[in-house]
């Protein structure tokens, strides 16, 4: 436990959580470790999606509990299982989802800490008639409502699955949901389409350049490591203020630092010259992770000009210039076909703050941002995608005054706040060139948060 999660879950914040008849955090099952338990797969009406991408990852699973109606007693697994998967591509019917129930109510309940239920199913557009559509839209409900109500770290999220996708195009997603990478992903649901992916690999980006705006600290700082750990050379840039710090994160990764304003004329100009200086001249960058950000909070009364201006350009306007220069396929050093544009938003953008109008339109505009520009590449095998944290542990948000941060970090269905690295994670399957069929989305990684977002 880092310095910070000890003054946040500190004997103050323990004695606060009781008298909130908040429960003590659990520890989640965090980086590549899959569940320990049995691997539960279920494919109702005759779905193989799930078995045929758990049997790709080289995975064995086993056969569910079902309850049935009538018996008695409800039946059970006897011991801990690690997941449960259930294959709902199939399901039409409102009286099919009667399937959903009849795996989950056992499978649930035999759950091992920091267990996973993941769902798939077709997104509603991706089938014909008014009952499939409305029961594509039920399996959402179900998806967030098991999230709320387990337990102990587990946690439930749903693919939406388009028509065509193979195991291996899943891969990468499946495999990510069920390790201990999507720690702080939660009651999520997002999009999966038809792509043409290499197969699953220990370090899946090896040798590939990604870029990290905001990498001196906190979640850019984990970020950098977590793709050097995947084999990504990692340029890191940052203010010249933090230029120490940048230096320090770049030397442990084995990467370049690049000190630069993003806002500045001509930003990205200079990330596509350092890259290609920097490396062979027919360098191009795998993925750039649009990290950099700041906060200049006040209600929206007291917001003047200034405040309003600053965070809009380094948050949102510094991006769309940069993606700009990065996307000129005649820019030496620019982005690679096939590449990545990472961007990262926030639940305050999705729901909303008080005092963060400022803050909440450049976060939104970034998540509206990633869905007009991810069309537009697509023809490029480029993907865009978000991130959108929720509570983070890091140093600025040390900053929030005590009882407040005791609510926020807690306010989920984990029950906890998150670390830098939960994101990092998140952001690395974005990367991974087995992620291809990922795009256009935006992805909250806030453990659920129980209200708004």
């Amino acid at each position: 436990m880092s310095v910070l999660e000890k003054v946040f879950y500190s004997a103050p914040g323990q004695a606060l959580a009781k008298l909130a008849g908040l429960p003590e955090p659990v520890t989640l099952r965090r980086g590549a470790s899959w569940p320990s338990g049995p691997l539960v797969v279920a494919g109702l009406d005759g779905a193989t999606l799930a078995s045929g991408t758990l049997a790709l990852l080289g995975r064995t699973t086993s056969e569910p509990v079902l309850d049935e109606p009538g018996r008695q007693p409800a039946p059970g697994y006897g011991s801990a299982i690690g997941a449960v998967v259930v294959d709902a591509t199939e399901l039409r019917t409102i009286d099919a989802l009667e399937g959903l129930r009849a795996v989950l109510r056992p499978a649930v309940r035999a759950l091992e800490p920091s267990g996973r239920v993941v769902l798939l199913a077709r997104p509603v557009d991706g089938v014909d008639g008014l009952e499939a559509r409305a029961v594509a839209q039920a399996i959402d409900g179900i998806n967030r409502t098991v999230g709320k109500e387990l337990r102990r770290g587990a946690t439930a999220n749903l693919v939406q699955v388009e028509p065509g996708v193979t195991p291996a195009a899943l891969a990468s997603t499946l495999g990510f949901l069920l390790q201990g990478r999507s720690a702080f992903v939660d009651g999520q649901t997002w999009r999966v389409g038809a792509a043409e992916v290499p197969g699953p690999a220990v370090r899946p980006l090896d040798e590939l350049i990604v870029v990290v705006t905001g990498a001196a600290r906190g979640i850019g700082a984990a970020i950098a490591r977590t793709v050097a750990s995947q084999g990504a050379i990692v340029v890191a840039v940052d203010v010249p203020a933090a230029g120490q710090a940048l230096s320090a994160v770049a030397n442990e990764v084995g990467g370049t630092a690049l000190q630069l304003d993003i806002t500045a004329p001509g930003a990205g100009a200079r990330i596509t010259a350092h890259v290609a200086a920097r490396h062979s001249g027919n360098a191009r960058i795998h993925g750039v992770v649009h990290n950099a950000g700041i906060t200049r909070d006040k209600l929206l009364v007291n917001t003047d000009a200034e405040r309003w201006q600053a965070v809009l350009q380094v948050n949102l306007a510094a991006e769309l210039r940069i993606n700009q220069t990065l996307l000129d396929p005649a820019v030496p050093g620019g982005l690679a076909e096939g590449g990545r544009i990472v961007a990262v938003s926030s639940t305050s953008g999705l729901a909303g703050n008080k005092g963060q109008a400022n803050y909440a339109a450049s976060k939104a505009g970034v998540a509206g941002l990633v869905r007009a520009l991810a069309p537009e590449v697509a023809g490029r095998g480029i993907t865009v995608n978000a991130v959108a944290p929720g509570f983070i542990i890091t140093e600025m948000t040390a900053t929030i005054p005590f009882v407040q941060r005791e609510i926020f970090q807690r306010f989920n269905s984990l029950g906890q706040g998150g670390r830098p690295v939960d994101v990092a994670e998140t952001i690395a399957w974005f990367l991974d060139p087995a992620s291809a069929g990922v795009t256009g989305q935006v992805v909250r990684v806030c453990g659920q948060n129980l209200v708004g977002a």
